[in-house]
């Protein structure tokens, strides 16, 4: 198995790409279910979760192309088509190793009546139930039932007719489900208390170019007016926000001066004020963002919350960050209940981080020595390359399966901006 070595202490400096957003991409991409013309996605991430949908997408019959595609760049260009479904069923072994498959259920119970999804897995965060997945579908019609490990839903003859759906807790994947479930329906279904996400936004846009009736974007309250058929699109990824707010970590954390090209400002508030409130220097430029450090790190209190709030995505690279701050720093995980599992990699190379439920203490300005840690889940893993980036020595991270699902040529994008390190093969 690969690993990644890094020799600490090297100040990131030049421009770094930033690729398509995968929670972005991971939800574009089933949007070609919803009809039988192309859907042309550019931008497209290279990473393991996409190849993974890729597959899962060929199940149910839709033929995919890459096209213009050279190993030495950033990004594909994929079209997607689905003349007809030739299979509703998700199974086992294609959906175990990654919780986005659940979003092919809605595109498959609008298009095709009927679905049957494995229940999902993915990175070991804490429980990520899917019921408001299924209360939102029922809301608009369909039956659901759990058999065996599947969920097996069905629309009434003649399709789903729609309904209204207040979610009692936000959630990004429930509201992704239920938009491609309603685009098709019969009649006009609303979602209250909907994820404001910008990767929700990004979906939005897509099915209205696919021809979708859709008020209400970027707000709590989207009121989707089903139309009859969708036709095909060609549409752009959104820059991956945690990928741009990952890197502006790694130049944070080694004094240094980094542009990310391509990187959107305003999807990054927050983490933007969070940077900022540390000593770090974010500004926008023309063709991306420019983030550099010339004095001390600060402490800062974070609580991670639906956005427009601190995402929960950035918790861990944020942690490895305050680890080198003055102060200490009080960080609260409100969104998953189980995602402190980088705290022990990092206090092996000298943080110093206490744990009290879903709080983390970060007492700052402590020495970093490079060390073999483990990654535990994708942005984990992150967290521990932050922290080898400025650690005395040689950081050696393993299992890199979980980086290769979220960041495209991870140490290829570092060693442009200067970074030592490399890529060698496992034992």
């Amino acid at each position: 198995m690969d690993k990644i070595i890094i020799e600490g202490g090297k100040r990131l400096e030049g421009s770094l790409p930033i690729s398509g957003a995968k929670n972005a991409a991971l939800t574009l991409v089933p949007c070609a279910l919803l009809t039988e013309e192309p859907v042309t996605l550019r931008n497209l991430p290279r990473l393991a979760d996409i190849d993974g949908f890729q597959h899962l997408m060929n199940q149910f019959g839709v033929s995919t192309t890459i096209a213009g595609s050279r190993p030495e760049d950033f990004g594909r260009v994929m079209t997607l088509q689905t003349p007809r479904l030739t299979n509703t069923t998700a199974p086992y072994e294609l959906v175990r190793k990654m919780r986005a498959s659940i979003l092919v259920l809605g595109p498959l119970l609008g298009r095709a009546g009927e679905a049957t999804v494995s229940l999902p897995g993915g990175c070991a965060i804490g429980n990520r139930p899917i019921d408001l997945h299924l209360k939102a579908l029922e809301a608009f019609g369909a039956t659901i039932e759990m058999t065996s490990g599947y969920v097996r839903a069905h629309a009434p003859d003649g399709g789903l007719p729609g309904g209204d759906f207040s979610f009692p807790v936000v959630s990004v994947g429930a509201t992704e489900n239920a938009l491609m479930a309603a685009v098709l329906a019969n009649g006009t279904s609303r979602l209250d208390n909907a994820a404001r996400e910008p990767e929700i936004v990004d979906l939005c846009n897509l099915l209205v170019a696919m021809g979708a009736e859709i008020e209400g974007i970027g707000e709590s309250l989207i009121t989707v007016h089903g139309v009859k058929r969708l036709h095909g699109a060609t549409y752009r990824v959104m820059p991956d926000r945690i990928e741009a707010g990952s890197y502006a970590c790694a130049a944070a954390i080694t004094g240094g001066d980094v542009t990310l090209t391509g990187a959107n400002m305003k999807d990054m508030s927050a983490t933007n004020h969070a940077l900022r409130n540390a000593g770090v220097h974010v500004e926008e430029v023309k063709g991306g963002i420019r983030v550099y450090r010339d004095g001390p790190l600060k402490a800062v209190n974070l609580s991670t919350a639906p956005f427009p709030g601190f995402p929960t995505d950035m918790q861990a690279q944020m942690m490895a960050l305050l680890a080198m701050a003055e102060g200490t720093s009080v960080l609260t995980e409100t969104i998953f209940e189980n995602r402190y599992m980088h705290v022990p990699e990092l206090n092996r190379m000298g943080a110093h981080i206490e744990t009290q439920g879903r709080t983390a203490i970060v007492h700052g300005a402590t020495m970093l020595n490079g060390a073999e840690v483990m990654a535990t889940d994708l942005r984990a893993s992150m967290s521990l390359v932050i922290a080898g980036l400025c650690a005395e020595g040689e950081t050696v991270v393993h299992r890199l399966y979980h980086l290769d699902r979220g960041y495209e040529r991870l140490e290829e994008k570092l060693s442009l901006v200067g970074a030592n390190i490399e890529r060698v093969g496992g034992d």
